[in-house]
């Protein structure tokens, strides 16, 4: 049955039985599998948590401790913060994510996230980009956005924030997955707490496993990475040291026998020698979108039209005289009107970021 289809009361108590810091997801589903009800379990006595499979003393302190919660209170803080909860047991569970090893048992979400998602693929990064994580990001997460494809990160600074950005500047989806609580108090890093608003206003998701009010922790975080892995079909790793979450959630994804796609870098730069790794072990080295969707049969999408939207005012002169049949960069020069050293610039900037291509001679097409 549909979360909306469940006893409401069975929800109320699903969120306050996660709240109990011991109980994580393998022991919830334990005694989600144990109990009729939600409800009949927290007022069960010890006993029947050992029946379930709950050890005597994790028992013992649960009963002690939710002597002091109250869950209708609880209930309203998710109803304040306009949290919705999804579990294991919902038919609108994500498909994907029920397929790992220990999905979460409850879900918390802010937006819109569905049980199948269009082509989610995960992106992540380290915090600390360079400027060639930058723009290796802009350009191959950009092309992806505009291609369908849903992306995954965890709305850390460094990559994976940007990802998000450029996803939602490209009029994209985007899910965020975070570490701890997604309630405003809560979100992590909080200088993201606008780009929460943006995601969700945009028609994508936030969400987490864990309750209002539970901050993130060195162990969340990992915990974390298997849900951002298990969404999606495969993972980009763009930049990663070796000691990287980043790599974790490659790793994750490895383990779920997911994709793992890294893009290589300079074999001095600590930022890359993750991602070199990963590629040594027989990860798909990506230089563009197309290689992902390639490898992802989805060659359809490679097809798709894409808008070329000019980010200057050259760009948009250019574009006015640019096609898919090759024109000289010396008529390009009469026609716009451009001095030629801008013209030169213009083309190699609109080339890096794939929008036009040199078939040689000074002879530029549109690439789509």
């Amino acid at each position: 049955m549909s979360s909306q289809e469940q006893n409401n009361n069975d929800l109320i108590y699903w969120n306050t039985l996660a709240l109990f810091p011991k109980f994580e997801a393998k022991k919830l589903k334990q005694i989600a599998d144990y109990f009729p009800q939600m409800k009949i379990a927290w007022q069960a006595p010890i006993f029947e948590f050992i029946k379930a499979g709950i050890e005597q003393e994790i028992a013992q302190e649960f009963a002690e401790w939710r002597k002091k919660i109250e869950p209708e209170k609880e209930w309203e803080k998710l109803e304040k913060e306009k949290i919705k909860v999804i579990t294991i047991k919902d038919e609108n569970y994500p498909k994907l994510l029920k397929e790992i090893y220990n999905p979460p048992a409850v879900l918390y979400i802010k937006g819109e996230l569905y049980r199948e998602e269009k082509y989610p693929l995960a992106v992540v990064g380290t915090r600390k980009m360079t400027f060639y994580g930058r723009e290796i990001t802009e350009q191959i997460v950009k092309n992806l956005a505009r291609a369908g494809l849903t992306i995954i990160s965890g709305l850390a600074l460094g990559i994976d924030g940007l990802t998000h950005k450029i996803t939602l500047k490209e009029k994209g989806r985007t899910i965020a997955v975070l570490g701890g609580g997604i309630d405003e108090k809560t979100i992590y890093p909080s200088i993201h707490k606008d780009l929460v608003k943006k995601i969700i206003l945009a028609g994508g998701a936030v969400i987490s496993e864990y309750p209002v009010g539970i901050r993130p922790t060195r162990y969340s975080f990992p915990a974390r990475n298997r849900i951002i892995a298990g969404l999606a079909l495969g993972t980009l790793v763009i930049e990663a040291p070796m000691e990287s979450g980043a790599l974790i959630t490659a790793r994750l994804a490895l383990d779920q026998n997911r994709e793992v796609f890294a893009v290589p870098g300079n074999i001095y730069n600590k930022n890359s020698e993750g991602c070199n790794w990963l590629i040594k072990l027989g990860a798909k080295v990506v230089t563009r979108a197309d290689d992902i969707l390639e490898a992802l049969n989805l060659e359809l999408l490679l097809e798709k039209k894409r808008e070329i939207r000019a980010e200057t005012k050259e760009e948009e002169i250019l574009l006015k005289y640019l096609s898919k049949e090759p024109v000289h960069i010396d008529e390009l020069t009469q026609k716009s009107g451009l001095p030629s050293s801008q013209v030169s610039a213009t083309l190699s900037m609109m080339e890096i970021k794939e929008k036009v291509k040199n078939i040689g001679g000074g002879h530029y097409v549109l690439t789509n």
